[in-house]
Protein backbone atom coordinates (compact mmCIF):
# COMPACT_ATOMS: atom_id res chain seq x y z
CA UNK A 1 0.00 0.00 0.00
CA UNK A 2 1.17 3.33 -0.44
CA UNK A 3 0.89 5.94 2.27
CA UNK A 4 0.85 9.75 1.85
CA UNK A 5 1.60 12.09 4.72
CA UNK A 6 0.03 15.66 5.18
CA UNK A 7 0.69 17.07 8.49
CA UNK A 8 -0.10 20.26 7.16
CA UNK A 9 -2.87 20.08 4.75
CA UNK A 10 -4.98 22.72 3.02
CA UNK A 11 -8.07 23.72 1.35
CA UNK A 12 -6.82 25.62 -2.18
CA UNK A 13 -8.56 27.61 -3.32
CA UNK A 14 -7.53 28.71 -6.94
CA UNK A 15 -8.23 32.34 -8.32
CA UNK A 16 -7.51 33.26 -12.31
CA UNK A 17 -6.77 37.34 -12.22
CA UNK A 18 -5.73 38.71 -15.74
CA UNK A 19 -2.95 41.39 -15.16
CA UNK A 20 -2.96 41.22 -11.60
CA UNK A 21 -1.86 44.25 -10.04
CA UNK A 22 -0.86 45.60 -6.31
CA UNK A 23 -2.09 48.42 -4.70
CA UNK A 24 -5.39 48.07 -6.96
CA UNK A 25 -9.09 46.47 -7.25
CA UNK A 26 -8.86 43.41 -8.57
CA UNK A 27 -11.26 40.92 -10.78
CA UNK A 28 -11.24 36.87 -10.52
CA UNK A 29 -12.74 35.45 -13.74
CA UNK A 30 -12.70 32.30 -12.58
CA UNK A 31 -12.61 30.06 -9.00
CA UNK A 32 -12.28 26.72 -7.63
CA UNK A 33 -11.94 24.94 -4.17
CA UNK A 34 -10.08 22.02 -4.03
CA UNK A 35 -8.43 19.94 -0.90
CA UNK A 36 -5.23 20.47 -0.99
CA UNK A 37 -1.49 19.69 1.09
CA UNK A 38 1.41 17.85 -1.01
CA UNK A 39 0.38 14.74 0.10
CA UNK A 40 -3.16 15.07 -0.60
CA UNK A 41 -2.33 16.15 -4.02
CA UNK A 42 -0.46 12.90 -4.14
CA UNK A 43 -3.30 10.53 -3.68
CA UNK A 44 -5.51 12.39 -5.75
CA UNK A 45 -3.28 11.67 -8.96
CA UNK A 46 -2.40 7.84 -7.65
CA UNK A 47 -5.74 7.67 -7.90
CA UNK A 48 -6.52 8.54 -11.70
CA UNK A 49 -3.44 6.78 -12.01
CA UNK A 50 -5.31 3.48 -11.14
CA UNK A 51 -3.83 3.14 -7.57
CA UNK A 52 -4.42 2.83 -4.18
CA UNK A 53 -3.25 4.99 -1.78
CA UNK A 54 -4.18 6.32 1.92
CA UNK A 55 -4.24 10.04 2.25
CA UNK A 56 -3.39 10.47 5.98
CA UNK A 57 -2.65 13.75 8.05
CA UNK A 58 -3.79 16.12 10.61
CA UNK A 59 -7.00 18.22 10.00
CA UNK A 60 -8.97 20.57 11.96
CA UNK A 61 -11.83 22.76 12.40
CA UNK A 62 -14.61 23.69 9.21
CA UNK A 63 -11.83 23.31 7.20
CA UNK A 64 -10.54 20.03 8.17
CA UNK A 65 -14.28 18.60 7.57
CA UNK A 66 -14.95 19.94 4.26
CA UNK A 67 -11.20 18.76 3.33
CA UNK A 68 -12.39 15.43 4.55
CA UNK A 69 -15.77 15.21 2.66
CA UNK A 70 -14.09 16.04 -0.34
CA UNK A 71 -11.91 13.67 -0.35
CA UNK A 72 -14.10 10.72 0.49
CA UNK A 73 -16.61 11.94 -2.36
CA UNK A 74 -14.00 11.48 -4.09
CA UNK A 75 -13.69 7.96 -2.89
CA UNK A 76 -9.91 8.72 -1.65
CA UNK A 77 -9.08 5.93 1.45
CA UNK A 78 -8.29 8.44 4.35
CA UNK A 79 -6.33 7.87 7.76
CA UNK A 80 -6.69 11.66 9.41
CA UNK A 81 -6.85 12.59 13.24
CA UNK A 82 -8.72 15.65 13.92
CA UNK A 83 -7.07 17.96 16.37
CA UNK A 84 -8.35 21.14 18.21
CA UNK A 85 -7.72 24.46 15.77
CA UNK A 86 -8.75 25.05 12.24
CA UNK A 87 -6.64 24.12 9.18
CA UNK A 88 -5.80 26.28 6.78
CA UNK A 89 -6.77 28.06 3.64
CA UNK A 90 -4.21 28.29 0.64
CA UNK A 91 -4.87 31.43 -1.98
CA UNK A 92 -3.54 30.59 -5.75
CA UNK A 93 -3.57 33.62 -7.87
CA UNK A 94 -2.72 32.84 -11.64
CA UNK A 95 -2.44 35.32 -13.82
CA UNK A 96 -2.61 33.98 -17.53
CA UNK A 97 -1.79 37.24 -19.16
CA UNK A 98 1.64 37.44 -17.01
CA UNK A 99 1.87 33.89 -17.29
CA UNK A 100 2.24 34.24 -13.31
CA UNK A 101 1.53 31.75 -10.22
CA UNK A 102 1.33 33.29 -6.75
CA UNK A 103 1.02 31.50 -3.76
CA UNK A 104 -0.85 33.30 -0.33
CA UNK A 105 -0.52 30.54 2.30
CA UNK A 106 -2.13 30.73 5.68
CA UNK A 107 0.37 29.27 8.43
CA UNK A 108 -2.50 26.40 9.66
CA UNK A 109 -2.56 24.44 12.92
CA UNK A 110 -0.39 24.56 15.72
CA UNK A 111 0.63 20.75 17.04
CA UNK A 112 2.65 19.47 20.03
CA UNK A 113 5.42 17.41 19.48
CA UNK A 114 3.20 14.59 21.76
CA UNK A 115 0.65 14.91 18.99
CA UNK A 116 2.46 14.21 16.24
CA UNK A 117 4.84 10.95 18.43
CA UNK A 118 1.69 9.57 19.30
CA UNK A 119 0.11 9.87 15.58
CA UNK A 120 3.54 8.71 13.95
CA UNK A 121 2.79 5.47 16.38
CA UNK A 122 -0.70 5.25 15.38
CA UNK A 123 0.36 4.65 11.49
CA UNK A 124 3.46 2.70 12.41
CA UNK A 125 0.94 0.28 13.52
CA UNK A 126 -0.38 0.02 9.70
CA UNK A 127 2.85 -0.09 8.44
CA UNK A 128 3.69 -3.65 6.61
CA UNK A 129 6.76 -4.11 5.16
CA UNK A 130 6.99 -3.05 1.31
CA UNK A 131 4.56 -0.22 1.97
CA UNK A 132 5.38 3.12 0.08
CA UNK A 133 4.98 6.26 2.71
CA UNK A 134 5.27 9.06 1.20
CA UNK A 135 6.28 12.31 3.35
CA UNK A 136 6.21 15.68 1.65
CA UNK A 137 5.27 19.52 2.33
CA UNK A 138 5.56 21.99 5.25
CA UNK A 139 4.99 21.40 9.10
CA UNK A 140 2.52 22.78 11.37
CA UNK A 141 3.49 25.73 13.67
CA UNK A 142 5.09 24.03 16.98
CA UNK A 143 6.86 21.16 15.28
CA UNK A 144 10.67 19.99 15.71
CA UNK A 145 12.90 21.14 12.88
CA UNK A 146 13.77 17.07 12.94
CA UNK A 147 10.57 16.06 12.46
CA UNK A 148 11.14 14.53 9.03
CA UNK A 149 14.63 12.75 10.26
CA UNK A 150 12.25 10.75 13.15
CA UNK A 151 9.45 9.84 10.94
CA UNK A 152 11.70 8.86 7.83
CA UNK A 153 13.80 7.01 10.38
CA UNK A 154 10.48 5.06 12.15
CA UNK A 155 8.70 3.87 8.71
CA UNK A 156 12.15 2.45 7.35
CA UNK A 157 12.36 0.38 10.69
CA UNK A 158 9.22 -0.56 10.09
CA UNK A 159 9.57 -1.73 6.54
CA UNK A 160 8.49 0.87 4.48
CA UNK A 161 10.46 2.43 1.57
CA UNK A 162 10.26 6.39 2.21
CA UNK A 163 9.64 8.83 -0.43
CA UNK A 164 10.42 12.19 0.95
CA UNK A 165 9.45 15.63 -1.27
CA UNK A 166 10.52 18.65 1.31
CA UNK A 167 13.17 21.56 1.00
CA UNK A 168 14.96 23.69 3.30
CA UNK A 169 15.66 22.84 6.99
CA UNK A 170 12.94 19.89 6.45
CA UNK A 171 15.14 18.59 3.27
CA UNK A 172 18.09 18.68 5.39
CA UNK A 173 16.95 16.87 8.34
CA UNK A 174 14.89 14.37 6.51
CA UNK A 175 18.00 12.69 4.57
CA UNK A 176 20.04 12.00 6.93
CA UNK A 177 17.80 9.39 7.99
CA UNK A 178 18.51 8.30 4.23
CA UNK A 179 15.13 7.81 2.68
CA UNK A 180 14.66 5.77 -0.40
CA UNK A 181 13.63 8.39 -3.10
CA UNK A 182 13.98 12.02 -2.66
CA UNK A 183 12.78 14.60 -5.35
CA UNK A 184 14.43 18.05 -5.33
CA UNK A 185 14.23 20.95 -8.11
CA UNK A 186 16.85 22.35 -9.41
CA UNK A 187 16.61 25.36 -7.00
CA UNK A 188 16.57 23.04 -3.94
CA UNK A 189 19.42 21.14 -5.03
CA UNK A 190 21.59 24.05 -5.74
CA UNK A 191 20.26 25.27 -2.74
CA UNK A 192 21.08 22.41 -0.22
CA UNK A 193 24.80 22.04 -1.90
CA UNK A 194 25.52 25.88 -1.98
CA UNK A 195 26.62 26.99 -5.04
CA UNK A 196 24.47 27.15 -8.92
CA UNK A 197 23.73 24.20 -10.63
CA UNK A 198 22.70 24.86 -13.69
CA UNK A 199 23.22 21.91 -16.13
CA UNK A 200 21.65 18.63 -16.55
CA UNK A 201 25.72 17.19 -16.09
CA UNK A 202 26.38 19.60 -12.88
CA UNK A 203 22.92 18.19 -11.73
CA UNK A 204 23.54 14.69 -12.13
CA UNK A 205 26.93 15.13 -10.19
CA UNK A 206 25.79 16.74 -6.75
CA UNK A 207 22.39 14.38 -6.94
CA UNK A 208 25.12 11.18 -6.66
CA UNK A 209 27.16 12.80 -4.54
CA UNK A 210 24.08 12.68 -2.01
CA UNK A 211 23.69 9.35 -2.78
CA UNK A 212 26.92 8.49 -1.46
CA UNK A 213 26.71 11.21 1.64
CA UNK A 214 23.84 10.01 2.91
CA UNK A 215 22.37 6.77 1.20
CA UNK A 216 19.73 7.37 -0.42
CA UNK A 217 18.73 4.70 -3.58
CA UNK A 218 17.37 6.86 -5.61
CA UNK A 219 16.83 10.53 -6.63
CA UNK A 220 14.65 12.68 -8.90
CA UNK A 221 15.45 16.30 -9.54
CA UNK A 222 12.85 18.37 -11.27
CA UNK A 223 13.77 20.99 -13.58
CA UNK A 224 10.50 23.02 -14.32
CA UNK A 225 10.01 23.27 -18.35
CA UNK A 226 13.73 21.80 -19.19
CA UNK A 227 12.57 18.65 -17.81
CA UNK A 228 13.93 16.18 -14.90
CA UNK A 229 17.08 14.08 -13.84
CA UNK A 230 15.82 10.45 -13.12
CA UNK A 231 19.60 9.12 -11.24
CA UNK A 232 19.60 5.60 -9.61
CA UNK A 233 23.04 3.76 -8.25
CA UNK A 234 23.40 2.39 -11.64
CA UNK A 235 22.18 4.93 -14.07
CA UNK A 236 21.08 8.44 -15.26
CA UNK A 237 18.54 9.20 -17.34
CA UNK A 238 17.73 12.95 -18.31
CA UNK A 239 13.70 13.67 -19.37
CA UNK A 240 12.95 16.65 -21.70
CA UNK A 241 9.88 18.63 -20.72
CA UNK A 242 7.22 18.37 -22.43
CA UNK A 243 5.67 21.36 -24.69
CA UNK A 244 1.97 21.87 -23.19
CA UNK A 245 -0.59 24.50 -22.72
CA UNK A 246 -0.29 25.82 -18.82
CA UNK A 247 -3.12 25.84 -17.24
CA UNK A 248 -1.00 25.83 -13.61
CA UNK A 249 1.68 24.72 -12.39
CA UNK A 250 0.50 24.31 -9.09
CA UNK A 251 1.12 20.47 -7.52
CA UNK A 252 3.32 19.80 -10.86
CA UNK A 253 6.00 18.21 -8.61
CA UNK A 254 2.85 16.14 -6.02
CA UNK A 255 2.23 14.67 -9.75
CA UNK A 256 5.24 13.87 -10.00
CA UNK A 257 5.94 11.94 -6.55
CA UNK A 258 2.61 10.22 -7.74
CA UNK A 259 4.18 8.79 -10.30
CA UNK A 260 7.15 7.86 -9.17
CA UNK A 261 5.31 6.16 -5.99
CA UNK A 262 2.74 4.18 -8.20
CA UNK A 263 6.35 2.98 -10.17
CA UNK A 264 8.13 1.65 -7.42
CA UNK A 265 4.72 -0.67 -6.33
CA UNK A 266 4.67 -1.85 -9.39
CA UNK A 267 8.15 -2.93 -10.22
CA UNK A 268 8.40 -0.49 -13.34
CA UNK A 269 11.70 -0.41 -14.99
CA UNK A 270 13.59 2.77 -14.81
CA UNK A 271 12.59 3.69 -18.43
CA UNK A 272 9.07 2.94 -18.12
CA UNK A 273 9.13 5.27 -14.78
CA UNK A 274 10.61 7.78 -16.54
CA UNK A 275 8.11 7.95 -19.41
CA UNK A 276 5.13 7.40 -16.76
CA UNK A 277 6.44 10.47 -14.22
CA UNK A 278 7.13 12.97 -17.10
CA UNK A 279 3.90 12.44 -19.01
CA UNK A 280 2.06 12.53 -15.52
CA UNK A 281 3.92 16.02 -14.52
CA UNK A 282 3.16 17.36 -17.60
CA UNK A 283 -0.79 16.30 -17.80
CA UNK A 284 -1.41 17.73 -14.39
CA UNK A 285 0.33 21.29 -15.86
CA UNK A 286 -2.16 21.45 -18.15
CA UNK A 287 -5.15 21.34 -15.60
CA UNK A 288 -6.76 24.06 -12.84
CA UNK A 289 -5.42 24.51 -9.10
CA UNK A 290 -4.48 21.58 -8.17
CA UNK A 291 -7.02 19.14 -10.01
CA UNK A 292 -5.97 15.70 -10.97
CA UNK A 293 -5.12 15.07 -14.92
CA UNK A 294 -7.37 12.15 -16.07
CA UNK A 295 -5.58 8.78 -17.20
CA UNK A 296 -6.22 9.30 -20.91
CA UNK A 297 -4.18 12.31 -21.01
CA UNK A 298 -1.67 10.80 -19.36
CA UNK A 299 -1.78 8.18 -21.50
CA UNK A 300 -1.79 10.38 -24.86
CA UNK A 301 1.74 11.90 -23.38
CA UNK A 302 3.51 9.03 -22.58
CA UNK A 303 4.85 7.98 -25.92
CA UNK A 304 6.25 12.05 -26.60
CA UNK A 305 8.52 11.67 -23.74
CA UNK A 306 12.21 11.84 -25.33
CA UNK A 307 14.66 10.91 -22.72
CA UNK A 308 18.50 9.89 -22.74
CA UNK A 309 20.99 8.35 -20.88
CA UNK A 310 23.80 10.26 -19.46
Amino acid sequence: MIYTVTLNPALDKTVEIRSLRIDSVNRITKMRTDPGGKGINVSKVIQKLGRKSVAAGILGGDTGNAILSALEAMGLETSFRFVEGETRTNLKIVDPAEHTNTDINEPGITLSEEILDSYLKELLEKLVPGDIMVLSGSLPMGSPKDTYYTWVKACKEAGAKVILDADGELFAAGIKASPYLIKPNDHELSGFMGRTLSTPAELAKAARQMMESYGIEKIVVSMGGAGALFVTKEDTIYAEGLKVPVGSTVGAGDSVVAALAVAEEAGMSLEDTVRLATATGAANVMCSGTQAAEYDVIQGLIPKVVFRKL
